[in-house]
């Protein structure tokens, strides 16, 4: 009896948290597991990592007004000597997800010499486009505001992101370059109206209305729409899904253009989300770390 009373109290709690929470839950680290395992059952989830060197400190409110308050965890090498900032977005269709699926990448990242922060954001259900957009500058700019905290060098910013996360850092990256030396995109597309897009209802539901609608607003989100001779170095680490890096070769021709640096590196045989799993995951932080060492710590 006080087995089966103790189960009725935590199935209600958990019940009352949800429904007093907007919070979708639709897209987490174990429910992308349970979904990708049935087809490759030999991945195993990456873990956050405990180590010493790593500073850590969590949900740091970078923004509070009487409606929402949004916060970021920060990862950094402990050390004197400034390190460049990473900031790190993360996907979910732009309605889903959270800034703690990335732990494990920004961990290792800072291990290479980085102080990287997991940024939260307002989600579709929340707001509309472009109010992520201005969270993601706003936690740039409380950073920098901080910047001896953080131990960073406010010169030297990369952007990070994981599917509709890359897709945000790639915008934001071409849009607002002055902010943005480095751009990574994990499986982000580059133009939501495109002959290899496939966007549709997440898409319409962060910005705010279908292609017919809202033809404007679907062609300024586009990272493509921005790309010029300004736009930084960027690097590509995509699966094998066409779908999700719609626009990123005419993105590419332009950067070639202005001779701008890219690079695209193809995680064979994966799911769509390689950067949570192994064996991808250490390819994927390779890959990272690589790109970021020769913008930020070469004379290139």
């Amino acid at each position: 009896m006080m087995k089966t009373s103790f189960l009725l109290i935590i199935t209600v709690s958990i019940t009352n948290l949800y429904s007093q929470s907007k919070t979708d839950f639709s897209y987490t680290t174990i429910s992308e597991y349970n979904k990708q395992v049935k087809k490759f059952p030999f991945i195993k989830m990456v873990s956050p990592i405990k180590d010493s060197l790593i500073k850590e400190e969590e949900n740091i409110i970078y923004f509070k007004s009487k409606k929402i308050t949004l916060a970021f965890d920060s990862y950094q090498l402990k050390s004197r000597e400034k390190k460049p900032a990473i900031l790190l977005i993360h996907g979910g269709g732009w309605k889903s997800g959270n800034k703690s699926m990335l732990k494990p990448l920004a961990q290792n990242i800072a291990k290479s010499g980085y102080s990287c922060f997991t940024i939260e954001y307002r989600l579709s259900d929340e707001a509309q486009y472009p109010s992520s957009i201005d969270d993601i500058l706003e936690s740039l700019k409380f950073i920098k505001k901080n910047a001896h905290k953080f131990n960073i060098d406010t010169l030297k910013v990369g952007v990070l992101g994981c599917s509709s996360g890359g897709q945000m850092a790639s915008l934001l990256g071409a849009k607002f370059p002055k902010y943005f030396q480095a751009i990574v995109n994990l499986d982000g597309v580059l133009a939501f109206h495109h002959p290899e897009s496939s966007e549709g209802t997440l898409a319409a539901k962060w910005l705010g209305g279908t292609y017919e609608e809202k033809p404007y607003v679907w062609h300024e989100a586009s990272a493509l729409s921005h790309v010029d001779e300004r736009t930084s170095p960027i690097l590509f680490i995509n699966s094998q899904y066409d779908r999700f890096h719609a626009g990123r070769d005419d993105f590419i021709n332009i950067l070639n253009k202005y001779h701008i640096y890219n690079k695209i590196e193809t995680i064979k045989d994966s799911p769509h989300t390689f950067w949570l799993f192994e064996p991808w995951f250490e390819d994927t932080l390779l890959y990272i770390t690589n790109f970021l060492d020769s913008i930020f710590k070469s004379n290139r």
